[in-house]
């Protein structure tokens, strides 16, 4: 006849067993996951180069030009000729079309939306995918009237998933 204290002590040294099993199979399993998305999160931005740039004046009125979904946004980009050679044509109408390859590059926009400030982008970083604009601004309280400035650069497409000036931050779409 079998003891009492025998059935426990057995059932627990298996349960044990398979706490550790357990243990080890979550550790193996889980771990090199968890590993595997910690090398992109929290890296040193990176500075993107900047191909081309202008600075000028835009109308008011031709706002409706840029990006669906950008039109009230400090900043923001162009992913495509046709929305390009719009903006440009109200942004410098005097000036030659620039050739932009669209495939390889976006055109990042930064504007002014309380006050009229000269404005130029003097540097893009990347880091996690975003890419964040600064901007220098001259600083006056001139209201917006007829006119913002803005401010365009070319940049490389490659691993750019969104665009963030100050707060605003806007996805970038695929290349179609």
């Amino acid at each position: 006849m079998l003891k009492k204290e025998s059935l426990y002590w057995g059932n627990q040294f298996y349960g044990s067993e398979f706490a550790q099993l357990l243990l080890f199979l979550c550790i193996f399993l889980f771990l090199p996951a968890g590993c595997a998305t910690t090398e992109t999160i929290n890296r040193e931005p990176q500075a993107i180069p900047i191909l081309k740039k202008w600075s000028g004046d835009y109308p008011v009125s031709e706002l409706g030009r840029l990006p669906k979904g950008q039109q009230e946004s400090a900043a923001g980009y162009i992913g495509d000729i046709d929305t390009f050679i719009k903006v440009w044509r109200a942004f410098m109408p005097k000036e030659i079309l620039p050739a932009v390859d669209f495939s390889k590059n976006i055109v990042l926009f930064t504007r002014n939306v309380q006050y009229y400030n000269r404005t130029s982008i003097f540097k893009v970083e990347l880091q996690d995918g975003t890419a964040e604009i600064l901007a220098m601004e001259t600083m006056s309280a001139l209201p917006i009237e007829k006119k913002v400035a803005m401010a365009l650069a070319v940049i490389p497409r490659d691993g750019v998933k969104a665009v963030k000036a100050g707060a605003e931050k806007v996805q970038v779409l695929p290349d179609k």
